[in-house]
C-alpha cells in the first residue's frame, strides 16, 4: 500500500509512544526525533510504500535506544486482554462454529493494536463490538474453495495477543485436511508476534512455525530469508492477518497464489485502499 497524507501524523504518533518506552533520557528522545524527521524527510513522499517507512522509522528507535523491544510492557497487556476474552469468543463459537464465524473471531484479535490505534484506546470495547459486527467484505465463501484445493497455506500472522484467536482459527482450517505453517517476525518490532510468543499458547502443536528472516512490519519481500521466500512460493494459499502484512502485500509479487487478507479497517488509509468503512471487518482475496 502507498502512503495516504495522514500516514506522516501516525508516524510520528508512533515515533513519541515507542520513544517513551524504549527510553527516559529526554535528550536522546530528541536526537532520536530528529533522526526520524530527516527519515521522513527523505522518504515520505506520494508513491512511498507505507509499511517500509514505518520498518524503518521503528528500527532507528531500537538501535539508537539500544532497546530490542520498547513495547514489551504493551505486548504483556495484549497478552492479557486476550485470555480475559477468549472464554467469551470460545462462547460464541460453540453456538455457531461456522467458517464465516471463525474468521470473524480471527478478525476480533486483529483489533489488540496499540501500534495502529494509540495507547489510550480502549480496546476491551472495540474487542466486544467488532465481534457482533458482520464482515463488510466477506470471501469467506471463495478461502473455503481455495482450502478444499490446498494442500500447504502459509499463515502470516500480527501481533502478540491477537494470535491467541488465530490458533482458534487454524484449528478450523485444518479440518481441510492442509498443512499450516505460521510466519513470525525475526525478531521484535512493535507488538508484533515472534517465535517464542507462538511457541507460549502451543501453536507449534498445531502448524509449523517459520521466521519471515527480519524484522519489517508486515512484509517485505526483498527482505526475506531465502527459506522463508521457498515457502512463501510453495504455498498453495496465504492467509494474512492485520494491516502491516495487507500494506506489504500489496507491494509485492504475489507468484500468482490466491491471498486472503483478514482485518479491521482501523485507520482512515487502510479503509480508503480497501473501499470499505473505518472500523469495518473484512475477509477479503486480495488478487
Amino acid at each position: 500500500m502507498k502512503v495516504y497524507y495522514e500516514c506522516a501524523a501516525c508516524y510520528l504518533r508512533q515515533a513519541r509512544e515507542a520513544l517513551d518506552m524504549a527510553t527516559t533520557d529526554d535528550s536522546l528522545k530528541m536526537e532520536i526525533m530528529e533522526d526520524i524527521i530527516r527519515c521522513l524527510g527523505e522518504r515520505f513522499r506520494k508513491g512511498a510504500a507505507s509499511n517500509q517507512i514505518g520498518t524503518d522509522i521503528h528500527r532507528i528507535i531500537k538501535k539508537k535506544t539500544d532497546n530490542n523491544d520498547p513495547y514489551y510492557v504493551q505486548k504483556e497487556k495484549c497478552n492479557q486482554i486476550a485470555q480475559e476474552f477468549l472464554p467469551a469468543v470460545e462462547k460464541i463459537l460453540r453456538e455457531d462454529n461456522s467458517f464465516e464465524n471463525y474468521l470473524k473471531a480471527a478478525i476480533t484479535g486483529n483489533i489488540i493494536d496499540f501500534g495502529a490505534l494509540g495507547l489510550e484506546t480502549d480496546i476491551e470495547a472495540l474487542i466486544a463490538e467488532t465481534m457482533r459486527k458482520d464482515l463488510s467484505i466477506d470471501h469467506s465463501a471463495l478461502l473455503k474453495e481455495e482450502l478444499l484445493k490446498a494442500k500447504k497455506v502459509l499463515y502470516l500472522v500480527d501481533n502478540i495477543g491477537e494470535i491467541v484467536f488465530d490458533k482458534l482459527l487454524i484449528k478450523k482450517i485444518k479440518q481441510y485436511d492442509v498443512e499450516v505453517t505460521v510466519a513470525l517476525k525475526d525478531k521484535p518490532i512493535l507488538n508484533d508476534a515472534c517465535l517464542p510468543d507462538a511457541l507460549e499458547i502451543g501453536l507449534n502443536e498445531l502448524a509449523e512455525l517459520t521466521s519471515i528472516g527480519t524484522d519489517s512490519i508486515g512484509v517485505i519481500g526483498h527482505e526475506f530469508s531465502p527459506e522463508f521466500k521457498e515457502k512463501f512460493i510453495k504455498a498453495d494459499v496465504i492467509i494474512a492477518k492485520g494491516l502491516g502484512n495487507y500494506e506489504g502485500l500489496g507491494e509485492m509479487d504475489l507468484y500468482e497464489k490466491p491471498v486472503f487478507c483478514l482485518l479491521n479497517a482501523k485507520c482512515r488509509p487502510i479503509a480508503l485502499s480497501i473501499g470499505v468503512e473505518i472500523g469495518d471487518n473484512v475477509v477479503f482475496k486480495l488478487n
